[in-house]
């Protein structure tokens, strides 16, 4: 036996680590509570999901959510809301706790407890069906089931309050724009309004065609009144009272066509093509600028119903589990595998000696 130490050394350590650790997990180790449940993130989103290469990819815009919820639970800042709604410190610095499983004391700096919360608390993401697996360790099933309540509710809330904030800022953005928008629009009016009064009209672009439309008439009654005096030529003298009130109806006629075109080139030293140029301009600056403000006022109206639709529910599928017994340590596990890795770490270290040894022989 003796020879057998000296010589082969590593056998008895690895014989007596072995010996260790099925005492300390048979006998010493703390038993541990595990809660757990299994979320889906779901939204009121109506719309059909888009098939992307980048949703191939990332798992599309669900999944992204459950990435961030598991980062967000996983977090320093979860971490100390549980301390604080249950002293998480107090409970595993407790020394009813193995020294290997507990924490070494209850003041540890924030980064210990968090490498240690990182240990009791899994979180898992089912890629496939796009569920959230929580689990959570403690050394009394009422806070292990507690916790996971907790981790739940902090959870949705923390989702909620990230797609509200985006969400309020999606809004005040476009209702900066509606504000602008609206600013123009009545700008754009009270030009129109102030180009109406200074030239006393309401429309130039009627006037013109309500002239036009005279002086159409006017051409019409020219034509007949020429067409009867020819007539009239070929019959009577020219002496005669029929061919001189035709002749003189003519004229009358011919001067108020030319009057009625001097107004509508010319009103009051301004001309009427050229007012009716600078009202259309004005006209089409009011018409963009409401359809515009139509716009904007309907897309504020469809960013706040999007917005209440980015709301995130945690729907349960299943609840947290009340452990009946401990779960952990797996005991015949932890044995069974820190025995085979023993051995094969000693088996290891023997080869190496035996091919030390023949080398030296």
């Amino acid at each position: 036996m003796k020879k057998l130490i000296t010589t082969h050394p590593y056998w008895p350590i690895a014989l007596v680590l072995i010996l260790g650790a099925t005492i300390y997990w048979s006998l010493i180790a703390t038993d541990r509570y595990v809660s757990q449940s299994n979320v889906v993130l779901q939204s009121a989103q109506i719309a059909p999901p888009t098939m992307t290469f980048a949703s191939l990819l990332t798992g599309g815009g669900e999944m992204a959510d459950m990435l961030l919820l598991k980062d967000h639970l996983m977090s320093v800042d979860m971490m100390q809301k549980l301390d604080e709604a249950f002293d998480l410190r107090s409970h595993y610095a407790s020394r009813e706790i193995d020294r290997f499983s507990r924490l070494s004391r209850a003041d540890v700096p924030t980064e210990t407890l968090h490498r240690y919360y990182q240990r009791r608390v899994t979180i898992d993401v089912d890629e496939y069906a796009q569920i959230l697996r929580i689990k959570v360790g403690a050394y009394d099933p009422d806070l292990a089931q507690a916790m996971v309540r907790k981790l739940m509710r902090e959870g949705e809330a923390h989702m909620n309050a990230m797609g509200q904030r985006l969400a309020e800022e999606q809004v005040r953005f476009i209702e900066i724009q509606v504000q602008e928008l609206q600013r123009r629009l009545e700008t754009a009016r009270d030009n129109l309004l102030a180009f109406q009064n200074e030239h006393g009209l309401i429309s130039p672009t009627g006037t013109v065609e309500s002239l036009s439309a005279v002086v159409a008439s006017l051409e019409g009654e020219l034509a007949k009144l020429s067409a009867r005096y020819r007539a009239l030529s070929d019959t009577q003298s020219p002496s005669s009272a029929e061919r001189v009130r035709a002749r003189n109806e003519i004229r009358a006629i011919q001067e108020q066509i030319g009057l009625e075109r001097n107004r509508m080139a010319t009103r009051a030293g301004d001309a009427l093509n050229r007012l009716s140029a600078e009202f259309q301009t004005l006209e089409l600056q009011v018409e963009f600028a409401r359809e515009m403000y139509a716009n904007a006022l309907a897309s504020l109206e469809n960013t706040r119903v999007e917005a209440a639709r980015t709301l995130k529910q945690v729907s349960v599928l299943q609840e947290p589990t009340y452990p009946q017994y401990p779960n952990e340590p797996r005991r015949v596990y932890n044995i069974t595998v820190f025995t085979i890795l023993t051995l094969l770490g000693a088996l290891i270290v023997h080869m190496f000696a035996a091919i030390i040894r023949d080398h030296r022989d």
